[in-house]
């Protein structure tokens, strides 16, 4: 092999390192202020030798990024897990290829431009695309070094995105002007202004989240506080039904819940108080006939005797149709003019037999949601039904915690998978929550980085809209994530355990929650004009 393939495919091999680290191991962040350099490089050292087929040293930097940082899929499908790390390569693979055909017409450092508008653009599509697995958002980088991203309060994780392409291209550019000799030709002024704003972009976002992170240092006092009583049963999703029947699960989690409320039953006891059970723990929920499920009916009575008390948990719950023609393309068909419609819900209960649901809209593609229905529904239906139907709703509701004097507390639920959609998340404060809980089943992907990633992101979400969360996972991590996006009390891995703990009840409005992501909006307009005006160069003669 020539020195200069070896060199290219080192280039390639220590971006995907250095990008993936952060993703696996906490405090590491900031080393993707530094990640893309390679890459950037390893582009320029290619495109200046000459070399043909440069796509297929991206394409590969990208499929080993993924491999890396999210290999854990596999666990749970081996085939989405390849086809997840194959898919989303290849969409940040056509990304770069579309900046590497910018550089034919664009000159200086305007492609650069355009690349970084152009990733930051397609991240911000890839939130509301119909197959959408947005993990390895470039922002994300920092879910685990939350004392540098303060400030996500204002920008959200795309903000993040824009701040790692700044630092790169600073870098990059800085190389290449020593590399080339221009930087020796600089006026001591031009190289002052050069250092000092490579410098500015490094610090500056770092003293910004030190400056707004000493407001929330105390973020878990307030006033107004919400008990909560969080049981992560320990049941193994794959064993579900076949090891427990729904009867024996339910008096796990009683057990559990007793044990922790012991002290409830004094009639003197008049404030409100949450329990919180992990995601999709019942599997026999029928929606507006709530009493004809064992589980509700069972914890229902069960919250009788502990006034006050409400409970919050998942479930698998259906919509019953009785009609001759197909309601939907995502209903199946039980008999005769008997039709099913499946979502994966939240529940809050309480003893007074008062039901508030939520049904998770965002889905996990092909295990919950049959993408383009019209299309894949009638295959799937040829296959035997293998993928997933559920329906989410169209639009978010709160969950309302309410107490034996007639507090009412509005809390949002996020379902699983819907912690990593930052703007979407906002739709909780916007109308109205004042705490937030998270529901999951993590279990499904091992002991592997996937759960501990899965954690990490809620505290994104927790700085973003400054509403401290209860996080509640089948088989963990359970645990409370402060305003400030710090996790406190998180339980053990595949461990039964209850946290009890209270969590702040807010009312203040970040800035991102009321204006939404205007750093996508930005860099989308952005990347359009650029795309305009190539496409304008590429049909003119000049």
């Amino acid at each position: 092999m020539k020195k200069e393939n070896i060199l290219l495919w080192g280039l390639v091999l220590l971006f995907a390192v250095m990008m993936s680290v952060p993703f696996l191991i906490p405090h590491t962040g900031l080393l993707a202020l530094f990640g893309l350099v390679p890459l950037l490089c390893m582009e320029r050292i290619a495109d200046l030798s000459g070399k043909k087929r440069i796509w297929l040293y991206h394409y590969s930097a990208f499929v080993i990024w993924n491999a890396i940082t999210t290999f854990w899929v596999c666990n749970a499908t081996v085939g989405g897990g390849i086809f997840a790390v194959l898919a989303n390569s290849l969409q940040m693979s056509l990304v770069f290829g579309l900046f590497r055909l910018s550089k034919k017409k664009f000159t200086g450092s305007l492609p650069y431009i355009f690349l970084a508008a152009a990733w930051i653009a397609w991240e911000r599509f890839y939130f509301d695309a119909e197959i959408s697995w947005p993990w390895l958002v470039l922002g994300n980088s920092f879910a685990r070094t939350t004392w540098a991203i303060q400030w996500y309060e204002i920008t959200g994780a795309l903000g993040g995105s824009l701040w790692i392409w700044a630092c790169n291209l600073g870098i990059f550019g800085l190389l290449v002007s020593i590399s080339d000799g221009s930087i020796f030709y600089w006026n001591r002024k031009a190289k002052a202004a050069a250092l000092t704003g490579i410098v500015l972009l490094f610090a500056g976002p770092l003293a910004a989240s030190g400056i707004i992170g000493k407001d929330y240092k105390d973020s878990m006092e307030s006033p107004d506080q919400l008990p909560v009583v969080i049981v992560q049963p320990n049941i193994d999703p794959y064993n579900k039904f076949q090891a427990m029947t729904q009867d024996q699960q339910n008096a796990l989690l009683e057990s559990q819940i007793v044990s922790a409320l012991k002290d409830r039953r004094a009639d003197s006891i008049t404030s409100p108080l949450l329990v919180v059970a992990p995601e999709t723990f019942t599997s026999d929920i029928v929606c507006g006939d709530y009493p004809r499920s064992r589980t509700w009916r069972r914890f229902t009575s069960l919250l009788q005797e502990y006034p006050g008390v409400n409970m919050l948990f998942g479930a698998s719950s259906y919509d019953y149709l009785y009609q001759e023609e197909r309601p939907s393309y995502t209903a199946r068909n039980l008999r005769d003019g008997l039709w099913v419609e499946s979502h994966n819900s939240a529940l809050m209960i309480d003893g007074t037999s008062r039901t508030d649901i939520f049904h998770k809209s965002k889905l996990v593609v092909a295990v919950e949601h049959t993408p383009y229905p019209r299309i894949f529904c009638p295959i799937d239906d040829l296959l035997g039904g293998v993928m997933g139907r559920c329906v989410g709703q169209e639009e978010i509701n709160i969950l309302n915690v309410k107490g034996i004097d007639g507090q009412n507390i509005p809390i949002g639920c996020a379902v699983c998978y819907e912690s990593v959609y930052g703007e979407y998340y906002t739709d909780y404060v916007r109308k109205g929550a004042r705490a937030m809980t998270i529901i999951t089943n993590d279990a499904w992907w091992g002991d592997t980085p996937g759960y501990r990633q899965h954690l990490s992101y809620a505290s994104l979400r927790a700085i973003e809209t400054r509403r401290a969360i209860a996080r509640c996972a089948n088989t963990g991590i359970s645990a409370i994530i402060a305003p400030s996006g710090e996790i406190l009390q998180p339980t053990p891995w595949w461990e039964p355990a209850v946290i009890e703990s209270s969590i702040p009840l807010r009312d203040d409005i970040t800035f991102y929650v009321s204006h939404g992501d205007i750093t996508g909006r930005v860099c989308t307009f952005i990347f359009i004009l650029l795309l305009l005006a190539l496409c304008v160069r590429f049909v003119t003669k000049k």
